[in-house]
């Protein structure tokens, strides 16, 4: 169940991250399910690759070590790594914001020739 939850928080994350950028800017946009399929699979993609960086997912889960000690009741009572989920989450957000704007880049060029 928690390995579900970890991907629906990428995904989510990711999708946010990905209609930020297209909001944000309108040139790299790929519309609204554009930006949002691109950015869940940026999301997926940042989690995976910050997992594989020694050091760096213990960084991550540093910086939501916060949101992890908010819920410690809840962490205990129910399993679930909330400190962790955060991490993934900010991680996605910023995944799938990046690969969005790289993709709209890459659209944005070829559009030119």
């Amino acid at each position: 169940m928690e390995a579900i939850i970890s991907i629906l928080v990428q995904l989510v994350a990711g999708g946010a991250g990905g209609n930020v950028v297209g909001q944000l800017a309108k040139s790299l946009s790929l519309g609204t399910a554009g930006n949002s399929v691109v950015g869940a699979v940026g999301g997926m993609a940042a989690t995976w690759l910050a997992g594989m960086i020694p050091g760096l997912d213990g960084l991550v889960g540093a910086a939501a070590g916060m949101a992890g000690d908010a819920a410690g009741a809840a962490d205990m009572a129910g399993g679930i790594d909330f400190g962790a989920l955060a991490g993934q989450g900010v991680t996605g957000l910023v995944g799938g914001g990046v690969l969005t704007a790289i993709a709209g880049l890459v659209k944005s060029q070829m559009a030119k020739d």
